[in-house]
C-alpha cells in the first residue's frame, strides 16, 4: 500500500513545471507555486533535505480552504493574532478569486450562522460524490508510518495558550471573522463531506490551506491537510498564514512563533508541500507583529556538499538553542532531477538580519539577484560557506536574462579561489597568527581535521583577516577561514562546509559565533 510520503513524492514529481510566482508570467487562469517539502535523504536515516519544486496550477482546479478564522477565540493572544492574519489572507483569497480560484470558508462551529447564504446554499448543494471517502467526515489523527517515528516537535497538551495568566477555555466564537469577505460565489462549510462533494463536482485537484490552527485544526479537521493528502488532492499548506496553539512554557521551550515554524517542518517532512503567500499577493511572506526574533536566510543552491540536508539541521539548532528565525530558500530542480538556475523566496532577504550563502555556479534570474544586491548595498551582513566563493560564477552558461556576479569572490568575500587540491589528504586545521582571542574562534578546541579537499585561496585582499589555516602534508598552507569588510557590511567565509564538517563540534561553534557577530551581538549560551 503506497504511503503517503509516496504519493508526495509522486506529486513533487508530477507539478515540478515552472519557476516564479503568480505575478511571474503565468497565464490569467494559472497559478504558479514553489512548493517546498522535506525529503528523507535515505529510508530509516531519520536526515531530511529541503526539496524545493516549482508548479502550474490551473486555477479552475483549484481550491482554498480557510480553516476556523474565528472572530474570537478562547485564548485573547489568539484572538489577536487572527486578527493580524485576517487582513494579508483576505487579500490573497481575493487575487486567487479573481483568478478563479473556489474559495471555501470554513469556521467550524459556526455554519449556522450563514444560513440562506448564497455560499452555504452551494455546498449544501453539491451531489455527493462517487467517491466519497469512507472516513472523510471524521477528525483525521492517522498518522504516516514515518511520522509515527518521530517525537510531535511540541507539547500542546495544556491547550497551547501562551497568555499569563493563561485564558479560561470555553466557546467564543460565532462567525468568521468580519476582516475575510464572504462572495456570493464562494462557499461556506464546515463538513468534510461536502467539502468533498464540491470539489469533486468541481473538478478540483488542488487545495491550499491556510487558517489555525496548524497543530490542531489545519491538520486534523475533516477537511484538514491529512485527509485531503491521503485521499489524492494535491494539498499545500500555506506556511505564513497560520498560527498555532502553543504556550512557549512547554517542551520544546521555544518561542511561539518558533513552534509554529516547528510545525511548520513537520507538515512538510511528513504530511505535504508548503508555500507562501507571496504566491498570491506578490508581496514578501506574512510576518506577526511580535515575532522579534532575528531572522537568518539561507540561500542554498549547491549539490555536492549537501548543503540541502546539512543547512536544515543547523538551521534548527539555531532556532531551538538560539532564538533564531531561519528561513532556508532553496534552489530548485526540475522534473528530471536536475539544478535550476533559479531560487525561489529571494524576496525574503528584504527582511533579514543575516544572509548566509551556500551556492555553487549559479546564474540567478535579475530580480532575485537584485535582492542579494539590495541586501548588501544596505550594509548588512554575510556569511559565505565553501562554494560560496564561485556561488554566482555559471562560467557564462547562465540563461539568457539571468545574472552572473563572477567577481563576488574577491568584491565581497575578500578571497581569491582559484581550485581545489585533490580529495585523499586529511586538511589540519589551526588558528591563524594573531586570531587568538577573535570571538568567532570563542569556545573552539583546535587543531582539528577535516576531510573537505583544500581550497586555493591565497592571497587574500587586504582587506580580509584570516582566522584558520587549512594544511596538507607537501603544500602551502592556505587560509581557511577570514572576515571581510564589504562597503558596510560584516563578512565571514570559510571553506569548509561538507556534510561531514557540518557534524564536527568545532565546526559547528565556530559557525554559530561567526552567525552572532555578523548581526553584531553577543553568542548566547545554548538552551
Amino acid at each position: 500500500m503506497r504511503t503517503w510520503r509516496f504519493r508526495a513524492a509522486l506529486f513533487l514529481a508530477a507539478v515540478g513545471l515552472f519557476a516564479g510566482s503568480l505575478y511571474g508570467g503565468a497565464s490569467k487562469d494559472t497559478l504558479e507555486l514553489s512548493l517546498r517539502s522535506r525529503v528523507e535523504t535515505e529510508q530509516g536515516s531519520g536526515r531530511f533535505r529541503v526539496v524545493q519544486q516549482q508548479a502550474e496550477w490551473k486555477a479552475s482546479e483549484t481550491a482554498i480552504i480557510i480553516c476556523d478564522m474565528w472572530n474570537e477565540h478562547w485564548c485573547k493572544g489568539a484572538t489577536s493574532r487572527v486578527g493580524e492574519l485576517a487582513v494579508r489572507m483576505n487579500e490573497a483569497v481575493s487575487k486567487a478569486r479573481e483568478k478563479g480560484v473556489l474559495i471555501i470558508h470554513a469556521p467550524s462551529g459556526t455554519i449556522g450562522h450563514y444560513e440562506g447564504h448564497p455560499a452555504r446554499k452551494r455546498a449544501q448543494d453539491a451531489p455527493k460524490a462517487s467517491n466519497l471517502p469512507k472516513d472523510v467526515g471524521s477528525w483525521c489523527t492517522i498518522k504516516t508510518v514515518l511520522e509515527e517515528r518521530f517525537e510531535y516537535p511540541i507539547d500542546q497538551s495544556d491547550g497551547g495558550c501562551d497568555c499569563q495568566p493563561q485564558c479560561k477555555q470555553r466557546t467564543a466564537w460565532s462567525s468568521q471573522i468580519d476582516t475575510i469577505e464572504i462572495k456570493d460565489e464562494d462557499a461556506i462549510s464546515d463538513s468534510g463531506a461536502e467539502i468533498w462533494s464540491l470539489l469533486e463536482q468541481r473538478g478540483i485537484k488542488n487545495v491550499i490551506l491556510m487558517g489555525v490552527h496548524t497543530n490542531m485544526c489545519v491538520l486534523g479537521r475533516p477537511f484538514g491537510l491529512r485527509n485531503m493528502a491521503r485521499y489524492g488532492k494535491n494539498v499545500v499548506l500555506a506556511r505564513d498564514l497560520t498560527d498555532t496553539m502553543y504556550n512557549s512554557r512547554m517542551r520544546p521551550f521555544v518561542s511561539h512563533f518558533t513552534g509554529t515554524d516547528l510545525i511548520v517542518e513537520h507538515i512538510e517532512k511528513f504530511v505535504c508541500p508548503t508555500i507562501t503567500s507571496t504566491a498570491l499577493t506578490g508581496k514578501p511572506e506574512f510576518d506577526f507583529k511580535d515575532d522579534k526574533r532575528l531572522k537568518v536566510v539561507f540561500i542554498s543552491a549547491e549539490s555536492e556538499y549537501g548543503a540541502a540536508e546539512s543547512l536544515p539541521v543547523f538551521a534548527h539548532e539555531l532556532e531551538t538553542k538560539y532564538g533564531l528565525r531561519c528561513e532556508i530558500v532553496q534552489g530548485s530542480t526540475d522534473k528530471t532531477g536536475a539544478d535550476r538556475h533559479e531560487v525561489s523566496g529571494m524576496e525574503a532577504l528584504a527582511g533579514a538580519d543575516l544572509v548566509v550563502v551556500f551556492t555553487r555556479r549559479r546564474a540567478f534570474p535579475a530580480d532575485q539577484m537584485k535582492y542579494l544586491q539590495d541586501y548588501l548595498a544596505g550594509g548588512k551582513p554575510l556569511i559565505g560557506l565553501r562554494t560560496a566563493s564561485h556561488a554566482f560564477d555559471a562560467k557564462g552558461e547562465g540563461p539568457k536574462g539571468h545574472v552572473e556576479w563572477p567577481k563576488f569572490d574577491p568584491e565581497v568575500l575578500g578571497g581569491n579561489y582559484h581550485g581545489h587540491y585533490g580529495v585523499g589528504p586529511q586538511t589540519t586545521v589551526t588558528p591563524a597568527d594573531g586570531a587568538k582571542g577573535h570571538p568567532i574562534l570563542a569556545g573552539m578546541r583546535t587543531p582539528f581535521e577535516s576531510n573537505s579537499s583544500l581550497y586555493q585561496a591565497s592571497p587574500l585582499a587586504d582587506s580580509a583577516k584570516v582566522l584558520l589555516i587549512g594544511t596538507i602534508p607537501g603544500k602551502d598552507p592556505e587560509p581557511l577561514a577570514w572576515t571581510n569588510g564589504y562597503k558596510n557590511s560584516r563578512v565571514f567565509y570559510t571553506s569548509l562546509g561538507s556534510l561531514e564538517d557540518f557534524e564536527n563540534p568545532q565546526f559547528r561553534r565556530m559557525l554559530v559565533n561567526a552567525v552572532f557577530w555578523a548581526m553584531d551581538k553577543t553568542a548566547p549560551k545554548a538552551k
